[in-house]
């Protein structure tokens, strides 16, 4: 009996059973409201605060720089929003966001930019690198903010984020790093990268979904920012709302889970992508990997399909659970903003399939995934 393989771990991964457990008496039992000043109240808080704790020795940072959110989209909006707001009196109105950032950077940041805002998109190479010459050219006196992400969602593809970061500050500006992809998936620590904002989202780990949290740096250099939300004064009054104390736990169990496993995962998630590589090349000679010459992560594989549609190949393959790009914007016909930006054509990016893995994926996945793929491309005519 044919079975779905899921090749889109990138979009969102399922919780594993350790994080269920860890949140099940959080949801039950212990379900106090962590602002409460009685013993269920109590309770709670102390397991958020032992939950931020661990969130910042895992990142090597202090627990009073995290802000727990909803998720890496409020993380980023606060963080580009809040800042601007903050600065919002000052000389300093330039924004330099890279071209193949997420729509939760690009938006926000488009958003200033109509009420009057300079933002800049930052070029990046043929495989998706921002060249530190390209920021150092384009960092003014006026930049206030500087945004790459470490870990591109659609081609895995690896920025150097500590060069990036110098040349900011160095330049007087603060430096914002999405690393929502990138956790669980390659080592980090937030001191070493040097960045004054950072993100993350808990579903992209094996957490659950509707919970994340905002690194936002005390010093040298301290930053600012004003809340979006307002009612409460929550989490020093940057984010007002009662904290989900489950999710939090669970984001907390999910990292832990995800920092013991990471150095076999990401050595056997690296095989099995080439080894789906290896069987795309033999199925299909003409197709390509974007992003091929730079660091990726282990688990990502973008293949372009000359002479395909990406959305006629999932379609003939309805049992591969594969992407066309980000999963927040592949429900619109656009092509992928990321590889236009790398230099592809639109049908080039309109051919273009994105695989990740996860720890679930096993050999006999990939086997069936390549299965499905020849199915798909035999009986497709080449798309003109």
């Amino acid at each position: 009996m044919a079975r779905p393989v899921y090749l889109d771990y990138n979009a969102t991964t399922p919780v594993v059973p350790a994080v269920w457990e860890a949140m099940r008496p959080y949801f039950l039992e212990r379900f106090g409201n962590p602002t409460s000043p009685h013993l269920f109240g109590k309770e709670a808080a102390e397991a958020v605060e032992a939950a931020r704790q661990s969130l910042a020795e895992a990142f090597g940072t202090s627990p009073q720089e995290w802000i727990f959110t909803s998720g890496a989209t409020e993380g980023l909006n606060l963080a580009i929003q809040g800042l601007a707001a903050a600065y919002e009196s000052t000389p300093r109105r330039h924004l330099l966001v890279a071209a193949t950032e997420h729509k939760a950077v690009l938006d926000p940041a488009k958003a200033l930019q109509a009420r009057g805002w300079e933002v800049e998109l930052l070029p990046v190479t043929r495989q998706g690198v921002v060249e530190p010459d390209t920021l150092r050219k384009a960092l003014k006196p006026t930049t206030l903010l500087v945004a790459i992400l470490l870990a591109n969602n659609e081609t895995g593809v690896l920025q150097p984020i500590p060069e990036l970061a110098q040349l900011a500050h160095e330049a007087g500006a603060f430096f914002l790093c999405d690393t929502t992809q990138a956790v669980g998936k390659v080592p980090f620590r937030l001191p070493e990268v040097d960045v004054d904002l950072a993100v993350l989202s808990a579903h992209k780990f094996y957490g659950p979904k509707g919970t994340g949290a905002l690194y936002v740096r005390r010093r040298n250099p301290r930053v600012t920012l004003k809340p979006l939300l307002y009612g409460g004064g929550h989490e020093r009054s940057l984010r007002s709302g009662t904290l989900a104390t489950p999710l939090i736990i669970g984001m907390q169990a999910a990292l832990q889970w995800c920092l013991e496993e990471l150095p076999l995962q990401s050595k056997r998630l690296s095989q099995l992508r080439e080894k789906l590589w290896q069987g795309i090349q033999t199925l299909y000679p003409e197709a390509y990997v974007n992003g091929a010459a730079a660091p990726r992560l282990p688990n990502t594989l973008s293949v372009t399909f000359p002479g395909y549609k990406a959305s006629d190949l999932l379609a003939r393959a309805p049992l591969l659970a594969a992407a066309t790009g980000s999963a927040c914007t592949s429900a619109k016909p656009e092509p992928s903003h990321v590889l236009l930006a790398m230099g592809l054509s639109p049908q080039e990016a309109r051919a273009t399939l994105r695989f990740s893995l996860g720890y679930p994926t096993t050999e006999a996945d990939i086997e069936r995934a390549l299965g499905y793929l020849e199915g798909a491309l035999r009986s497709l005519p080449l798309a003109k």
